[in-house]
C-alpha cells in the first residue's frame, strides 16, 4: 500500500535527516525529554527484590525479552537505573545490539543496567511515538555513527539525546504512534509465523540427525539394548561408549590480553566469541605475535580440528561446537575453548553431529556449572555417551545426513530471507512515519488501511 504525502515540506538543516512537513519542529531529542533521572538509592535495603533488564534481554524488534528478578545485594553493580511508565531504554554500550525498549505498565521495582540510556518524554513528547522515534533506522544509525571504541562501542547518554529528530503536534504524534502500533503488529503477526517455521524446521533437523546417528539408515537392521536410557535401542553391530575413549580433549592456552594486537599479519586466537552453532567468526578478531621458540605449537589448530566454547556451550541456535576449516587458518587456541581431536574410530563429521544434536545438549545441561556463565568441563565431554558404527556407515550417514539437512537449510533460508524483508519493511515504515516523508493523518484511525 501507498501512503500519500504531507502537502508542503521545508528542509531540517541536518543532511541525514532532509526534509521535513513544513509545520513540524525540529530539534535535538534533549528539548523534548530527559535523560538517566532516576537512578536506585545505595541505601536500598539488601534484601528488597529488583526486577533487573540487562541489554542481553533486550532486542528492537520484542522489546524486553524476559527480567531476572534477585534481590538488591545480590545485583551487579550496573543494576542502578530506575524506570516508570512512558520511559524509553536504549543500549549506549554495545551500540550495534540495537537494544531498545518501551516501558509500558512495568512490574513494579523495574532496575535497568546503566549501559541503558533511560528517555523520559516531557509533555510536548507523546511516549509511544518516542518510542517510535528512537527505534527508527535514522537515528539507530546516527547513534552507532556516533559510537567510539571497536570491539564494545559505546556512546555517552548526553551525546545521543544531542541527536536532531523531528516533532509533529502532539495530536499528530498520537496518531502516528496509532498507525505504527496497528501496521506493525501486522508486520510481527507475519514474522512470528515465519519464526515458527524456522522452529518446526530446526525440531525437524535435530530429529533427522538424531534418528540418524542413533538408529543407522537400515530399517531392517537388528537392534540391541544400549543400556543407556535416552538412547535406547542401538544397532546390534555398533558400539556404545564414552566419548573420552575415542577422542583427545585440548584445552586453551592462557594468552593473556595485555599480549593481544589487532595486526592481521600475526597469528588469529580463537577465542569463545569466534565460536558459533557449526560455523566460525570472525568478526571480532584479536592477534598473537609468534617467537619461534614460544612452546604454542600444540595449540595450533589443524583443518579438520573440531572446536567448543566451554563457557555458555548453550545458545539459541544451538551447542558452540564447529570445525576448523582451511580459511581459518593459522589459528591458536584460547582459554576457554577446546579442541575435540577424535580416534581413527570416528569421522570428525560423524562427531560432530553428536555434539550438535539435543542428546549431547540433554547430556551436559544438568551439570553445567555457573550461574552468570554456564561452563561445561572437558570432563562432561569426555563422559558423553555415543554409538559408534562403522566407519563405512558413519560416512553413509554424514553423507546422508548432509544430504537432509541441506534441503531443511534452504527451507530455512528462505522462511529467514522473509522474516529480513519483513523486518526492513517494518523499519523503513517507522523511519517514513516519524519523519514525516508518508502522511498517516486520515488513516491513523482506519482499522482496513
Amino acid at each position: 500500500m501507498s501512503f500519500p504525502r504531507y502537502p508542503e515540506y521545508k528542509g531540517s538543516g541536518v543532511e541525514w535527516l532532509g526534509e521535513v512537513p513544513g509545520h513540524w519542529e525540529q530539534l535535538p531529542l534533549k528539548y523534548a525529554s530527559t535523560h538517566n533521572d532516576d537512578v536506585l538509592d545505595e541505601n536500598t535495603q539488601p534484601d528488597a527484590e529488583i526486577a533487573y533488564v540487562d541489554i542481553s534481554s533486550v532486542d528492537g524488534v520484542n522489546g524486553i525479552k524476559s527480567m531476572e528478578m534477585m534481590l538488591f545485594s545480590a545485583a551487579p553493580s550496573r543494576a542502578r537505573r530506575r524506570v516508570q511508565n512512558g520511559d524509553v531504554i536504549v543500549s549506549t554500550v554495545r551500540t550495534y545490539l540495537k537494544a531498545i525498549a518501551k516501558i509500558r505498565e512495568p512490574e513494579e521495582n523495574v532496575i535497568v543496567s546503566t549501559g541503558f540510556a533511560v528517555i523520559r518524554p516531557r509533555g510536548d513528547l507523546v511516549p509511544d511515538f518516542l518510542g517510535y522515534v528512537v527505534s527508527a533506522g535514522y537515528f539507530v544509525e546516527q547513534v552507532i555513527a556516533r559510537s567510539t571504541g571497536v570491539s564494545y562501542p559505546a556512546i555517552n547518554a548526553s551525546e545521543l539525546v544531542r541527536i536532531p529528530v523531528a516533532l509533529p503536534p502532539l495530536p499528530e504524534q498520537t496518531a502516528i504512534a496509532a498507525f505504527l502500533d496497528r501496521e506493525t503488529a501486522k508486520i510481527d503477526a507475519l514474522v512470528a509465523e515465519q519464526r515458527r517455521l524456522i522452529e518446526l524446521l530446526k525440531e525437524k533437523r535435530q530429529a533427522v540427525i538424531s534418528h540418524a546417528v542413533t538408529k543407522g539408515l537400515d530399517p531392517d537392521a537388528p537392534m540391541k539394548d544400549s543400556g543407556i536410557e535416552w538412547l535406547g535401542e542401538v544397532p546390534a553391530h555398533w558400539r556404545v561408549g564414552k566419548c573420552g575413549f575415542y577422542l583427545t580433549v585440548l584445552s586453551g592456552f592462557a594468552f593473556t590480553s595485555a599480549g593481544f594486537t589487532h595486526d592481521s599479519g600475526d597469528t588469529k586466537l580463537l577465542r569463545g566469541i569466534n565460536v558459533g552453532v557449526s560455523r566460525i567468526r570472525w568478526d571480532e578478531t584479536v592477534y598473537w605475535k609468534r617467537s619461534g621458540s614460544d612452546g604454542l605449537d600444540c595449540y595450533e589448530l589443524k583443518s579438520g580440528d573440531l572446536v567448543i566454547g566451554m563457557d555458555r556451550p548453550l545458545i539459541g541456535e544451538g551447542v558452540r561446537v564447529a570445525m576448523i576449516s582451511e580459511d581459518d587458518l593459522p589459528c591458536l587456541l584460547l582459554q576457554r575453548v577446546a579442541s575435540l581431536a577424535p580416534s581413527g574410530l570416528l569421522n570428525s563429521n560423524y562427531l560432530l553431529q553428536l555434539l550438535s544434536s539435543d542428546m549431547f545438549e540433554a547430556h551436559f545441561m544438568p551439570e553445567t556449572t555457573g550461574v552468570s556463565v554456564p561452563h561445561i568441563s572437558p570432563t562432561q565431554i569426555c563422559n558423553f555417551v555415543i554409538p559408534i558404527p562403522p566407519r563405512g556407515e558413519q560416512d553413509a550417514i554424514i553423507e546422508f545426513v548432509g544430504r537432509e539437512t541441506a534441503k531443511l537449510d534452504t527451507l530455512t533460508a528462505e522462511a529467514q530471507r522473509a522474516i529480513d524483508l519483513l523486518q526492513e519493511r517494518r523499519s523503513a515504515l517507522i523511519s517514513a512515519a516519524v519523519t514525516g516523508q508518508i502522511d498517516v493523518r486520515h488513516i491513523a484511525s482506519d482499522p482496513a488501511a
